[in-house]
């Protein structure tokens, strides 16, 4: 049986607020349209786009990150009307971060404890005697207050408008080697910029976020790290098989690794190049990792 032709109405790929997706999802949906399908991004919640993905509303996301967004994926798993289109190669870490200066100023790092000894350290007007730690967007759902409170440590929480602002913090904490901890995650470009590593809270077991007898608080939920070496998966609509059969194969053929990821955010967030135009540089000098993808190799 050969596969029916694919739909004519657009695939519609989901669009969020971190570099590595926004070029995916164009270079995605490229390789879609040289097919010949139609393709259609709209802007979407990060979190949210799981329920879109399982009422159609979206077709599929191409980066679900374990630790961010694996509780949303599963509720929606549980729902029905989604499922696991397979996994990336990339292994992912999202935690808090610090780059290697700041080590030079709180040596007992990577150690949370230690960071909490130095919390002074990281005192900004903002908050007082408090350290200041930048988080995520707040769509991103790090529990980075949970954290503080289930821990018991010196920190004040300020959640950073997007992606960008981090950076920035990072950027800005270079010039005079400010000791600064914030958000990060990998894959992406900034562990080629600036050398850091994530800070070693009490290692992730299952049912931190869920059961206040797991962790080393018996009364608090995220009381321990994400975890070291999360998945990225992709998830897709349960009717996108019979809708879009030729696309759909492909889906699940796609896998990128670090690297490739990494390289992605870089097109955008040094080179400051548009979505579009990073993904059509990415798919011209990776032909030989996407073609196979398209013309039924492995």
């Amino acid at each position: 049986m050969t596969l029916a032709e694919d739909s004519s109405d657009p695939i519609v790929i989901p669009i969020h607020n971190w570099s590595s997706q926004i070029v995916m999802s164009h270079v995605v949906g490229q390789i879609f349209e040289s097919m010949g399908n139609n393709v259609e991004f709209v802007t979407t919640d990060s979190q949210a786009v799981y329920e879109s993905v399982r009422l159609g509303d979206v077709t599929l996301e191409l980066e679900v990150w374990e630790g961010a967004f694996g509780a949303s994926f599963r509720t929606a798993l549980e729902k029905g009307g989604l499922h696991d289109a397979g996994d990336h190669d990339a292994v992912t870490r999202e935690d808090w971060w610090y780059p290697m200066w700041t080590k030079d100023a709180c040596p007992g790092l990577p150690d949370w404890e230690a960071l909490n000894e130095c919390a002074h350290l990281f005192a900004t007007a903002e908050t007082g005697d408090k350290g200041r730690y930048l988080d995520g967007p707040v769509d991103w759902l790090k529990h980075g207050k949970e954290r503080v409170e289930a821990l018991d440590m010196n920190f004040t929480v300020i959640n950073a408008g997007s992606a960008a602002a981090l950076w920035a913090e990072i950027g800005a904490a270079e010039k005079d080697k400010r000791p600064v901890v914030v958000f990060n995650w990998t894959p992406n470009f900034a562990e080629a910029v600036w050398p850091g590593e994530f800070v070693e809270f009490p290692e992730w077991v299952d049912g931190c976020d869920k059961d206040p007898s797991v962790g080393p608080n018996p009364n608090a939920l995220y009381d321990c790290g994400n975890p070291a070496k999360g998945y990225l998966k992709k998830a897709a609509w349960d009717g996108m098989q019979d809708k879009w059969p030729n696309a759909y194969e492909v889906l699940t053929k796609i896998s990128f690794t670090n690297p490739q990821i990494a390289e992605m955010a870089k097109f955008v967030d040094t080179d400051e190049m548009e979505p579009e135009d990073a993904a059509a540089r990415w798919l011209e000098e990776n032909e030989d990792v996407w073609q196979g993808w398209v013309t039924g190799g492995s």
